[in-house]
């Protein structure tokens, strides 16, 4: 067969939607270069959120190298912070699927394109395509399955999204350099097919492109609108339909809010978090070390604060009152007692990326970051991390430690 048989994918000829051309893209090409933009720069702010180059046990991504240029101290105002801009990352990324998806129905005819290479610069732009689409699908997919908890991954999420990203990004701005401004001509003067993505035998059209661009509007709409409740929370919930911490709260009572671990899946044994036999080990300056009894640690000075939990996952709570004793305090009892240093904190919990966590000296100086014992009038449930957990503002979920074993205070 011959590369103009309509029969091959190769031929022109073969792809007939009268739907494709440079005017169709080129709308699609410029929502897609907004919105990955904004994508990329939340998805940067969440990764600092973290605050990776505080200590190992909070980033295991191995040789950033010049890619942790831009991290910075994440602050603790506003308390909601990560809760936006994970929420927008998260919510935004979901409602660009079927953009994404458009765009890469819309052009892919040129991906059979021959010959595959007509020059060098042709190469190297086939070459930033196939980073361009597969880093894309990449990151795209691997988000969507951690927003759905299933971590089919070969190997953590972090490193594999972080590194994808950049991957992706790169290709994205050298794509966006070169067609950026024909996209702009293509759509201001809808100039005819500079792309040459028109069909030379086109079939009978059954909607209109721009009907096409509605439909896939509304594809954006109802994932936006069956998944934004899990991170604007109230009564909005209840339309996260897709989204696993979408829905009614689990459970009623104090602790009828959303949870990622249960007490049962991080192996928390209740032998351990029993008032016979769990301490808190707190240590300090020069090695000075306390064991506090939870009893003890409800004699001690208690404060409350009203704080959000928001997850990389996209999905938060509203501001639940927690009730405890400040980290800061519990730092001026091994010797800190003026500006407190950062600290270490480890779980009961035996297995898992974040069973210990670091905070940095402003989180833990923060009069609204505690070690909390009580949440809205009630003691924490086992699930919400019985004994004791942190809870910090603006901080990553993972970073709000649960069932807390041990606190660490000092130079990280």
């Amino acid at each position: 067969m011959r590369d103009d048989d309509p029969r091959l994918p190769t031929s022109p000829g073969f792809w007939r939607s009268p739907l494709r051309g440079t005017w169709f893209t080129s709308v699609l090409g410029l929502v897609l270069l907004v919105g990955i933009t904004v994508l990329f720069v939340t998805g940067l702010l969440s990764y600092a959120a973290y605050n990776p180059n505080l200590a190992p046990v909070n980033d295991q991504t191995p040789d950033k190298g010049i890619l942790g240029f831009y991290l910075f101290s994440w602050p603790t105002d506003p308390s909601w912070l990560y809760r936006l801009t994970q929420g927008l990352h998260v919510t935004l990324g979901i409602a660009l699927i079927p953009v994404l998806l458009a765009k890469l129905w819309s052009v892919v005819p040129k991906l059979f394109t021959l010959p595959p290479a007509r020059s060098l610069t042709h190469a190297l732009e086939r070459i930033s395509l196939l980073l361009l689409v597969g880093g894309g699908l990449f990151e795209f997919t691997t988000g969507v399955l951690n927003i759905q908890l299933d971590y089919l991954f070969p190997g953590s999420f972090y490193p594999l999204h972080f590194y994808g990203a950049w991957v992706f990004f790169a290709a994205f701005l050298a794509h966006a350099a070169l067609k950026t401004p024909a996209a702009v001509r293509a759509v201001r003067q809808r100039r005819r097919d500079e792309a040459q993505l028109e069909s030379p035998r086109p079939a009978a059209p059954t909607v209109s492109r721009r009907g096409a661009l509605w439909f896939v509007s509304g594809a954006s709409l109802l994932l936006l609108v069956t998944t934004a409740g899990q991170s604007i929370g109230g009564a909005f919930r209840r339309t996260a339909l897709l989204a696993p911490h979408g829905g009614a709260d689990p459970g009623s009572g104090p602790n009828g809010f959303q949870i990622n671990k249960t007490a049962a899946y991080a192996g928390i044994d209740t032998r351990e978090t029993g008032a016979e036999a769990w301490r808190l080990v707190v240590t300090g300056r020069d090695g000075r070390t306390v064991r506090l009894t939870r009893p003890e640690l409800l004699r001690l000075p208690l404060h409350s604060a009203a704080l959000p939990i928001a997850c990389v996952e996209g999905w938060s709570t509203a501001d639940q009152w927690w009730r405890g004793v400040r980290l800061r305090d519990l730092a001026a009892l091994v010797g800190y007692d003026g500006d407190p240093p950062d600290v270490l904190v480890e779980s009961l919990q035996l297995h898992g990326a974040f069973r210990r966590a670091a905070l940095r000296a402003d989180q833990v100086a923060d009069p609204r970051s505690l070690l909390a014992l009580q949440v809205n009038g009630e003691d924490l449930s086992p699930d919400h991390g019985y004994p004791a957990r942190v809870i910090v503002p603006a901080a990553p979920g993972v970073l709000n430690t649960k069932w807390v074993a041990r606190m660490t205070f000092g130079d990280l």
